[in-house]
């Protein structure tokens, strides 16, 4: 629930920024001057990038929260044995457990299940660039081919 309170604020942000860079490329555009058009493109050009990545990270929330759930239902989460006060698990035992998920990745890389698994076991381990490296693979194998 806090990720989906932090994502609704932040696309509430990118709104405002959006309305109030747009409000200065109309300003600027009327101004007529050669810099003023670029700088006023500029302003339009920069918030679709904006809305591209947001977009982007709450479709790949959406997307890992559909496959946490189909993956708790058929029980196939890993259980964290050893976690801090604050519920995220000990790195050190989560670095341990580590090599299990790889091999399962090893002797099945087309299973979209094995790659999720990896990838929560990067994201305790603490590397989260492979972590959404891996989930992203996940999604990519659970769509259903053509």
């Amino acid at each position: 629930m806090r990720n989906r309170l932090a994502a609704l604020f932040m696309a509430l942000l990118l709104l405002i920024y959006i309305v109030i860079a747009g409000q200065r490329a109309v300003l600027l555009f009327e101004a007529g001057t050669t810099l003023g058009i670029v700088a006023g493109s500029a302003l339009i050009v920069f918030p679709l990038i904006a809305i591209w990545a947001l977009w982007r990270e709450i479709r790949f929330g959406f997307q890992t929260e559909r496959l946490v759930k189909q993956l708790a239902a058929e029980g196939g989460l890993p259980v964290e044995n050893a976690v801090t006060a604050s519920g995220r698990p000990v790195r050190e035992a989560a670095d341990e457990e580590f090599p299990k998920y790889k091999a399962e990745v090893e002797a099945e890389p087309e299973s979209w299940r094995a790659w999720f698994r990896l990838g929560l076991a990067y994201d305790a381990s603490g590397d989260r660039r492979r972590a959404r490296w891996a989930l992203r693979e996940a999604i990519r194998l659970s769509r259903p081919r053509a």
